[in-house]
């Protein structure tokens, strides 16, 4: 087994490794390490079962059942199938999700703080997904937006990203604003917070999923929104993972910004995954 830095700001990689070396407490306590220093773990190439991911997700936390039903694996509730392949005239499972930069769940009040991803059936030309680091970006913000933002909180909203689905059929664009308001109400996060196991501070916020930061005006909610898109997708800055075959890869949501990658026509992509709440 190997472990190295995938990048100067993000990322670590094990390479050698099996799902029964996994099993070792002291092997899976150096990839938490890991995962705890560099926010964002690969494992390279690692065979493994549904049930051996809910596993091993559980030494994590607790894996938690995933919102659509109908997305879930037939045997592991806690499994969400994203996929764009259709067996039998059924899709396998959801087949767009992530396509844009944000940090997983933080348009709610106690998201979960481990994502866990299982690359079943991953081409290596397209269907990438992209990295970065909510310290780093924090790191490279300009001290005139972090002395503008200190001690302030932010709203957080999915109403950007919300997907229209057949029960709201009928609903006037005013009405369908409503629902969601009701349904998926805004909540309120510090915009800047410290990691508790590295007591590094780092951003916590993605324009897609945030509506506003609390005393700002529109202009200045505009300008702020403009340079965190820069800095989080600043290709210097970013980490691309090209999949290979039972890659498996773990990051810790709210210090991890990613976006998914489109998947070229007529190539099928289908990958395993399970949020993972705090098990401290």
């Amino acid at each position: 087994m190997t472990i190295s830095e995938i990048t100067p700001f993000i990322g670590a990689e094990l390479t050698g490794v099996t799902y029964e070396d996994l099993e070792r407490p002291e092997l899976f306590d150096q990839l938490v390490d890991n995962l705890r220093r560099r926010e964002l773990v690969v494992v390279r190439g690692v065979e493994l079962t549904p049930k051996q991911q809910i596993t091993l997700a559980r030494r994590l936390g607790r894996p938690v059942p995933f919102l659509l039903r109908e997305y879930r694996h037939p045997e592991f509730e806690e499994i969400m199938i994203s996929s764009n392949e259709v067996r039998n005239n059924k899709p396998v499972g959801v087949a767009r999700v992530g396509n844009f930069w944000h940090q997983d769940s933080s348009y709610i009040a106690d998201p979960a703080p481990y994502t866990m991803l299982h690359g079943v059936n991953v081409p290596s030309t397209s269907g990438h997904t992209l990295y970065a680091s909510a310290v780093d970006v924090y790191e490279r913000l300009p001290e005139e937006w972090k002395r503008k933002i200190a001690g302030r909180n932010a709203l957080a909203t999915v109403n950007k990203r919300l997907r229209i689905g057949k029960e709201h059929v009928g609903l006037s664009v005013a009405e369908f604003r409503a629902l969601i308001d009701i349904e998926h109400p805004k909540v309120e996060h510090p915009l800047v917070r410290e990691d508790p196991f590295t007591g590094r501070p780092y951003l916590y916020g993605s324009p897609e999923y945030l509506d506003s930061v609390v005393g700002f005006d529109a202009n200045e909610n505009a300008a702020f929104f403009a340079i965190v898109d820069e800095l989080v997708q600043d290709p210097e800055h970013v980490y691309t993972h090209r999949w290979t075959p039972n890659d498996l890869v773990i990051w810790k949501t709210a210090t991890t910004y990613h976006c998914a990658t489109a998947v070229e026509p007529g190539v099928g992509r289908t990958v395993h995954r399970v949020s993972i709440q705090s098990g401290d």
